[in-house]
């Protein structure tokens, strides 16, 4: 994963428009737009008219969207769009929120440290990178590429994740992954583990010590929201010789700097995100 040039993201601005693969996603698409132009429920019959479809179709395709509550039937025969639909836009509201906020901190911080700094959440059992700060003339730099993936438990960020988890949660993550390691310090075993959340849990920070690639290390610190949750991790990666642990309060400073712009209150003790 590590790059030594900056990741170029794919252009899709110069693409043409390309349809679904598969027609019935295609079908679904319409119907999901013809009911975000409507505010009241609508008929299967209006429906079916203003999609195209036939009757038989959108009345199958509905009940499998009914199913995923990507729709609602408030009466039968009738539909409007799902409250699915809103959690998941709650979602992508809340990533989108925390990148804006969070780059012009992450900017700071790079030109306070010199190395890739990076923004992250989770995504199941996985961390996704959603944003980064480096700079081409900072000499070398582990950058991350936008939208790659790596295993919690051999990331810092992803820690910083299961830390929050309880033992059950923890026990079926290690089940589902069988904790497997990509160098020999990564963690292997949910003994291990345990003993590495428990640091992460009394410091407020995590570390990647060349776990999830050899010469390369990471430190992250949480990002919460206005109702304390855990949202984002905040990481700065480097080559594993030129880690300084004077970046630690810098990295927890600007982690305290976003969630206090994302709602986190005021009234929380700064010593409680940083140590």
């Amino acid at each position: 994963m590590t790059q030594t040039t900056p990741y170029l993201d794919q252009e899709q601005t110069s693409t043409p428009m390309l349809r679904p693969a598969i027609q019935v996603l295609e079908r679904a698409n319409t119907l999901l737009d013809v009911l975000a132009r409507h505010n009241q429920p609508m008929s299967l019959k209006s429906l079916a008219e203003q999609t195209g479809l036939h009757i038989s179709t959108a009345h199958r395709i509905l009940n499998d969207l009914v199913l995923a509550r990507m729709i609602d039937r408030p009466t039968s025969g009738h539909y409007q769009l799902g409250m699915r639909l809103l959690e998941l836009g709650n979602l992508v509201k809340a990533r989108l929120n925390v990148r804006d906020v969070a780059l012009p901190i992450m900017k700071t911080l790079h030109q306070q440290t010199r190395q890739t700094i990076n923004l992250s959440m989770r995504q199941n059992d996985e961390i996704i990178y959603i944003e980064r700060a480096f700079s081409e003339r900072s000499g070398m730099q582990v950058v991350r590429a936008i939208g790659g993936r790596a295993p919690l438990h051999l990331t810092s960020v992803g820690k910083l994740f299961l830390a929050q988890d309880d033992k059950t949660a923890l026990l079926s993550y290690a089940t589902r992954t069988q904790l497997k390691g990509q160098t020999k310090n990564s963690i292997t075993t949910l003994e291990k583990l345990h003993k590495e959340l428990d640091w992460v849990r009394l410091h407020h920070v995590a570390r990647d010590r060349e776990e999830l690639e050899l010469g390369v290390s990471c430190m992250a610190a949480g990002i919460y929201d206005d109702n304390h949750q855990l949202v984002a991790g905040l990481s700065i990666s480097a080559p594993a010789e030129r880690v300084q642990e004077v970046w630690v309060k810098l990295l927890q400073d600007a982690a305290f700097k976003i969630s206090h712009a994302m709602g986190y209150s005021t009234k929380t003790s700064h010593a409680h995100m940083t140590d």
